[in-house]
């Protein structure tokens, strides 16, 4: 128990902590986070196809009518 709480291990511990914490930051500072841009922009897409669909079939409908 004594060589836990021995200086050169207290400092070992903390300068691994801190150390693993700048690396883990400089890895998730690279990571692109578009996925919700990625998915608000797939659902307006299909929010537009689907639009468009209604409306040709509307229109295929008024003009088998006529």
């Amino acid at each position: 128990m004594e060589w836990l709480l021995n200086p050169w291990v207290i400092t070992v511990v903390i300068l691994s902590v801190v150390v693993s914490n700048i690396m883990a930051l400089k890895y998730t500072a690279n990571m692109k986070f578009g996925d919700r841009d990625k998915i608000k922009y797939l659902k307006e897409k299909h929010d537009k196809e689907q639009a468009l669909q209604k409306e040709d079939n509307k229109n295929s409908s008024n003009k088998t009518s006529n």
